[in-house]
């Protein structure tokens, strides 16, 4: 063999090398997740909503292939919400779907109409686009008989739904790996909890996925979300870990050092007598808040891998 055909033949081994370990990366994240928080039971009928972009795709693909696999029988039904966006791709989601051999159903309503109308020009539409959404999803999961609801939301809308309610709304709170619906009816999931975004498009890259962009908000650039995934991507470059370490303080929540009396009895709290280590200790020590940026943000990693 000459070296003109061995190096496409050196890349082609490591382009499927690399995209093993990928595979097996998001693979375990998700069952990670999966487990951790009890994702999905014996009998599980699991509406995963397919909007046609990367994360969507990458959850179904990821979750056909568990289930293989998988210890506990579950079924899978994709379902698309048609919110007839002009120049939506119709045919796209059902012949990829056809094609997978994955049950699905297409939910046509044209919520795309009623943003437009009630959002004056400019104005930022996810709100009411999301409530809409919302509501006909349980419903059609009702009509469906899934007993949870599958989410593409992945590691970056996590920790960047944190920033935004910390930043915007004065308040410590996130987005959970697994919550009751607002109608109390449903329990959603989201699998991909522990992966990153970049991670996803890579797999997306790998699979060919046949994303279709949202032209209702995806080109809405000055959102305040936009703003912060690009100044969480600022600081992964800056200080790898670090998106991580915020993801797993949302799992190390110690109330006694924060400021919610509703959590932690400040107004009672009286000197016991009785000496407590952890007291008095938010981030000294062996958390040395005076290192500097480098050494502070060293990575703790979700996965092996």
């Amino acid at each position: 063999m000459n070296s003109v055909t061995e190096l496409p033949l050196r890349d082609t081994r490591k382009q499927a090398f690399e995209a093993n370990k990928l595979s097996k990366k998001l693979h375990r994240q998700v069952g990670q997740a999966i487990a951790d928080f009890n994702m999905v039971e014996a009998g599980d009928k699991i509406m995963v909503c397919l909007s046609g972009g990367k994360d969507s795709y990458a959850l179904l693909d990821i979750l056909l292939s568990l289930r293989e696999r998988a210890p506990v029988d579950f079924e899978l039904v994709a379902v698309n919400l048609d919110q007839k966006q002009p120049g939506f791709p119709a045919d796209v989601l059902p012949r990829y779907l056809r094609e997978r051999g994955v049950p699905f159903h297409i939910e046509d309503q044209d919520t795309y109409s009623i943003v437009k109308k009630l959002v004056p020009e400019g104005q930022t539409m996810c709100s009411l686009c999301s409530r809409l959404r919302r509501g006909i999803l349980y419903r059609v999961a009702s009509e469906l008989g899934a007993t949870k609801i599958a989410l593409g939301h992945h590691r970056d809308d996590m920790v960047v739904t944190l920033l935004m309610n910390m930043f915007f709304g004065g308040r410590m709170k996130g987005m959970p790996p697994k919550l009751a619906s607002d109608d109390g009816r449903h329990v959603v999931i989201r699998p991909l909890a522990y992966v990153a975004e970049t991670d996803l498009e890579r797999w997306a890259e790998h699979r060919q996925f046949p994303i279709i962009p949202c032209t209702l908000c995806g080109s809405q650039d000055d959102l305040q979300r936009v703003q912060i995934r690009a100044m969480l991507r600022d600081w992964e470059r800056q200080y790898p870990g670090r998106s991580d370490n915020m993801l797993r303080a949302m799992g190390h929540v110690v109330p006694s050092h924060l400021m919610d009396g509703k959590l932690h009895p400040f107004r009672t709290l009286k000197a016991t007598g009785i000496a407590d280590p952890a007291g008095d200790k938010a981030f000294d020590a062996d958390d040395d808040g005076c290192a500097t940026p480098a050494a502070a943000a060293v990575p703790i990693r979700l996965d092996l891998g």
